[in-house]
């Protein structure tokens, strides 16, 4: 073989060593890279990011009231007057006087409003007059009876002696039966006369629109010199002055569902909450059920009776009722912390919850108190506003990875 053709070879040994030690290093990288992303997995998985997460539902932890936890039926409705008026006038006038606005406390027979009435008020004078006329025609009536009784019996007692003519009897006898019938006439006028006077006053006191039970005014519909009558009935006229409501009788009308109007009794306990007043509850009973039913909605009228009546409670304020399954205790009117019954689990130590942070979960001990239907008191464990699994399965632990359903 030539000495070129030697080298060559020498050259050809040498590339396959070095190709040979280059594989085995790339080997040895590998099987580093390899343990190391081992290794890896493996302490991802032990922390809990490549487990598996659990599908589950959250609820919050929450103050409430034992009120909510007892309510069996929630309907919406109105506060409502049970008496109520439009106030108008009997006769037809122009309004002299206005007495009242808006929110005026009014009592039965107060004067609301006058009408002009001068006419009405010389009516009566001259009633009154014409009865100081008819007492005279009485006192001269009663006065010719007394004489004309006098003669006839000096007459009739001489008669009977003989001693005057029967045709002087007679005229006794007549001018006596005349002065009995003007003095049943002149009584006959007194008494119309009196009837005349109460024909003048009552028309009178139509001139006078007064309040016909203790209330509020609630709106004016009339001023000082417009025309007023009966159902409005002239041109221009105003049917009713003002609007008022009786406030004692305050009530919160709801629409009651007509399949759930078998929770609802007469008396039940209830809760009114009103849309002016967020923060406030107010306690009441089931007054009535309404004994028809609306076709068009299928509800049932209800009406609840306020406990106690507030200053503040407003004709036709929004309403919602709560019907409750039982009257609130006294030591139960105040708010309480309270999660549902199903988040909270028996643990061989006593009662705990699964608290949700962020995607994990753990498990801590709770202190509960009392449990009104499906919520419990909260004593201990938990804080206002903390998440917590409802109803846990025997598949969560803690530290487990939770995903919560929407």
């Amino acid at each position: 073989m030539a000495p070129n053709d030697l080298s060559k070879l020498r050259i050809d040994e040498l590339d396959r060593s070095l190709a040979r030690a280059e594989a085995k290093r790339r080997w040895i990288w590998l099987l580093v890279a390899a343990g190391a992303a081992v290794a890896v997995v493996v302490v991802l998985f032990w922390s809990g990011i490549l487990r598996s997460a659990t599908a589950v539902q959250a609820v919050k932890v929450s103050k409430t009231s034992v009120a909510r936890a007892l309510t069996m039926l929630t309907a919406s409705g109105y506060v409502v007057a049970q008496r109520k008026a439009a106030v108008s006038s009997k006769a037809t006038g122009r309004l002299a006087k206005l007495y009242v606005e808006e929110g005026s406390v009014v009592k039965q027979g107060d004067i609301i409003a006058t009408l002009e009435n001068d006419d009405l008020r010389a009516a009566l004078d001259e009633a009154k007059a014409a009865l100081r006329v008819a007492d005279a025609n009485l006192k001269n009536a009663e006065a010719e009876l007394y004489d004309a009784e006098q003669q006839y019996n000096r007459q009739k007692a001489l008669r009977e002696k003989g001693a005057i003519s029967d045709q002087a009897f007679d005229a006794a006898e007549a001018r006596y039966k005349k002065a009995v019938a003007s003095d049943r006439s002149a009584r006959f006028a007194v008494e119309r006369a009196h009837a005349t006077i109460k024909v003048a006053e009552v028309n009178l006191e139509y001139s006078f629109i007064r309040a016909p039970f203790d209330g509020v005014i609630l709106t004016k519909y009339a001023d000082e010199g417009e025309v007023v009558a009966p159902f409005g009935s002239a041109t221009n006229a105003k049917a009713a002055v003002v609007t008022m409501a009786d406030m004692a009788s305050l009530l919160a009308e709801v629409d009651v569902s007509e399949s759930n109007l078998e929770k609802v009794k007469v008396g039940g306990a209830a809760e009114i909450r009103l849309d002016a007043f967020p923060n406030e509850r107010f306690p009441g009973r089931v007054h009535t059920i309404v004994p028809t039913a609306d076709r068009s909605k299928a509800t049932v009228l209800t009406k609840v009776k306020f406990d106690k009546l507030d200053k503040r409670v407003l004709p036709e304020m929004s309403a919602k009722v709560a019907f409750l399954e039982r009257p609130l205790e006294l030591d139960e009117k105040g708010p309480f912390l309270g999660v549902p019954v199903a988040a909270i689990r028996n643990s061989p130590n006593g009662k705990s919850a699964f608290l949700i942070k962020g995607s994990e979960v753990r498990c801590v001990p709770v202190k509960v108190g009392r449990q009104w239907g499906e919520t419990v008191e909260i004593l201990a464990g938990l804080d206002e506003g903390d998440l917590v699994v409802l109803e846990p399965t025997d598949k969560l632990s803690d530290g487990s990875r939770i995903k919560i359903k929407e």
